[in-house]
C-alpha cells in the first residue's frame, strides 16, 4: 500500500506555495521549514523577531539560507502591515488600533499576512495551542461564506478498503465541534467538499451518516441531522450532498441499493463522511487505526477563508512537513 502521505508531498512539490510559519523560534518548526524548502514543498516565510528567529536556528544547526524572514520586532513595519489591514476593504473584527496591538503577535502577524495575500497559507500550531489559533484565524482571516465554525478534515488510508477513490476515505469533523447544530453540521460539510477537492483532486460526494437510512431510524438527533442536508442544499446546491445514510449505505454500492429507494449520486459511492457528533468522529478514526491498521491524516482547518493548518504539539518533523504538503494542496487555486 502506497503511503498517502508521500503521494501528497508528491503533488505539493508540483506547486509550491508561501507559507507563513509564526512559530519560527522553535526548532522543530525551523527543521521543518528546511525540509520542505530543500524538497520543494513548499517556500518557508519565518515570521518572528529576527534576532530570535536567528539564534534560534544556529542553537538548532538550521540553515536559514533560502527562506525569507519577515521580523515581526520592526515597529513600522508592523504599523504599515496593520494599516493596509484595515484599509483592504473588507469589514474587520478589530479596530486599527486593536490591528496595530494584534500584529506584535507573530501568529496574529502572519494571519494578517495570509488574509492580505502575501503568502498563500499558514502553519503553526506545534507551539501555539489550538484555542490560540482558531482565535487568531477567526479574528483577522474569517470564515469562509456559508461556514458557521471551523472545522477538521481527516483523511484516512484503510488497508482492504475497496472505496470509490480506492483505500482512502475524507472524514469530518475530527477535532473541533462535539455537539454541531443542524446548521454547524452544514456548513462542516460544505468546508469539507471544498477542502478535500483542493487537497486530494476528488469531486467530493458527501454522505451525513448516522444509524438510520433515509426514515429507518426517529429520534431528535436524527432529525438534526435531517435537517442539517436540507440547510446544506439550501447553502450550496452546487455541492453533491445527501443523508441521512447509514455507514454500510454511505459506502457499499450493494448495501445502498437495498436501502436507498431513490435516485442518489451518493448513496454507496461517498468519498467524505460527514459524521453527526465528535464521539463518533474520534471513535471512527481510532477504529480505523486500531482495528484496521489504517492511517489518519490531517491538521488542516476547514472553514476558513484561507488555508490554516493547526499542527499537534507533538508532531514529529516527519509529520510537519507532511502537514505542510496537504496546507499546500488546500491554498492551491
Amino acid at each position: 500500500m502506497a503511503r498517502l502521505i508521500d503521494e501528497l508531498i508528491a503533488k505539493a512539490k508540483g506547486a509550491p506555495r508561501r507559507v507563513a510559519l509564526p512559530e519560527a523560534t522553535d526548532a522543530d518548526t525551523l527543521r521543518t521549514a528546511r525540509t520542505v524548502l530543500d524538497e520543494g514543498i513548499a517556500h518557508p516565510v519565518l515570521v518572528g523577531p529576527a534576532d530570535e528567529v536567528r539564534a534560534a536556528a544556529a542553537q538548532a544547526g538550521v540553515d536559514l539560507g533560502g527562506m525569507e524572514l519577515v521580523d515581526t520586532s520592526d515597529e513600522a513595519a508592523a504599523d504599515a502591515l496593520a494599516e493596509r489591514y484595515m484599509a483592504a476593504g473588507r469589514e474587520r473584527l478589530v479596530s486599527a488600533k486593536g490591528a496595530r496591538r494584534k500584529v506584535k503577535k507573530p501568529l496574529y502577524y502572519a494571519m494578517v499576512l495570509e488574509d492580505l495575500g502575501d503568502v498563500d497559507c499558514t502553519f503553526c500550531g506545534h507551539v501555539n495551542t489550538t484555542g490560540d489559533v482558531l482565535m487568531a484565524a477567526q479574528m483577522m482571516i474569517g470564515l469562509a461564506d456559508g461556514v458557521d465554525v471551523p472545522s477538521i478534515l481527516a483523511l484516512a488510508q484503510v488497508p482492504g478498503f475497496a472505496g470509490p477513490e480506492g483505500d482512502v476515505i475524507a472524514l469530518t469533523d475530527c477535532g473541533l465541534n462535539p455537539e454541531p447544530t443542524s446548521e454547524e453540521l452544514a456548513s462542516i460539510a460544505i468546508a469539507a467538499c471544498d477542502n478535500v477537492r483542493s487537497i486530494m483532486g476528488w469531486e467530493p460526494r458527501a454522505a451525513f451518516v448516522t444509524y438510520s437510512t433515509d426514515g429507518s431510524g426517529e429520534s431528535p438527533a436524527i432529525e438534526r441531522v435531517r435537517k442539517a442536508v436540507e440547510i446544506a442544499h439550501a447553502r450550496r446546491a452546487d455541492l453533491c450532498m445527501d443523508g441521512e445514510f447509514q455507514l454500510d449505505a454511505a459506502i457499499v454500492p450493494a448495501v445502498a441499493k437495498k436501502k436507498v429507494k431513490r435516485e442518489s449520486a451518493v448513496a454507496g459511492r461517498a468519498n467524505v463522511l460527514v459524521l453527526p457528533d465528535l464521539n463518533c468522529a474520534n471513535t471512527m478514526i481510532k477504529t480505523i487505526q486500531l482495528f484496521a491498521g489504517g492511517k489518519g491524516y490531517g491538521h488542516t482547518l476547514s472553514g476558513f477563508r484561507r488555508p490554516v493548518a493547526d499542527s499537534s504539539r507533538g508532531a514529529s518533523v516527519e509529520e510537519m512537513v507532511g502537514d505542510i504538503a496537504m496546507l499546500v494542496l488546500a491554498a492551491a487555486e
